[in-house]
């Protein structure tokens, strides 16, 4: 009488803890520094933002003869047949100010590091 073994073939208990273990580790590691790169991208965009305002204000004062006193409003700057065709929108929730010719444009966020 032959008796016959049948090894089957597949992952222990033990094993698939091990796997799930490390894939836990790997994001513990990872979110936070996603979080953190999401936010520095966010003031990235705003700078650039604000950096692209200003250039606009700078375009507006020579075309029309400003001094450096002169505060633009949005429809100076902004629109379809403007030096920007819509308003940029901060990234972070923060809004813009335009201020005075001597003034740079300035975000709400300033103070998380949205400032140029």
């Amino acid at each position: 009488m032959k008796t016959t073994l049948h090894k089957q073939a597949g992952f222990t208990l033990v094993e698939i803890m091990v796997v799930v273990a490390i894939i836990g580790l790997l994001g513990a590691i990872a979110l936070p520094n996603y979080a953190k790169a999401r936010t520095t991208s966010q003031m990235n965009a705003c700078i650039s933002n604000l950096k692209q305002v200003d250039g606009a204000k700078g375009v507006w004062a020579l075309e029309q003869k400003k001094t450096i006193t002169d505060t633009p409003v949005d429809t100076d700057v902004f629109g379809t047949t403007m030096y920007i065709k819509d308003k940029p929108v901060c990234p972070g929730g923060g809004t813009y100010t335009l201020n005075n010719l001597a003034t740079k444009t300035s975000c709400s966020l300033a103070s998380s590091g949205h400032s140029v």
